[in-house]
């Protein structure tokens, strides 16, 4: 089976305090074979990048309104004028607030939602194939 993958690199803000934040390149990447998730890498000052995982639909529905909670909340907001999605990510090494631009962040859901629309995730895992093959036995 042929699986896509849907990348895209931009710059997030890393917020520091209201007045102040700093860049953080990232790399936003989806995969069919795994169609229910989004996968964020992190190119921090370290030897090796941070990696989080969570809901493809968690961050479609953040575009637009306050979702998530736990680990991972994300919700829309402007800054300086101009639309963006807000991430807030919690570990036990830490808690960060991310922004990133909103045109990018949708530009890229697009893909991944043209990729494998809502609603067919499960076709992408073959369970059903997997299912038919145990119980013909």
């Amino acid at each position: 089976m042929h699986h896509t993958v849907v990348e895209r690199e931009l710059e997030l803000r890393l917020i520091l305090s209201p007045e102040r934040g700093i860049p953080v390149p990232a790399r936003l990447s989806y995969r069919s074979d795994d169609p229910y998730a989004v996968h964020i890498t992190f190119h921090i000052n370290s030897d090796s990048p941070v990696n989080w995982t969570f809901a493809r639909d968690l961050l479609v529905e953040g575009v637009f309104r306050p979702c998530g909670q736990g680990d991972v909340r994300v919700w829309p907001s402007k800054a300086e004028g101009r639309s963006v999605v807000l991430m807030a990510l919690s570990s036990p090494d830490g808690d960060a607030l991310l922004e990133a631009p909103v045109p990018q962040v949708s530009a890229w859901l697009e893909r991944t939602l043209r990729a494998v629309p809502p609603g067919a995730e499960g076709g992408q895992l073959g369970i059903d194939d997997a299912l038919d093959q145990l119980l013909a036995r």
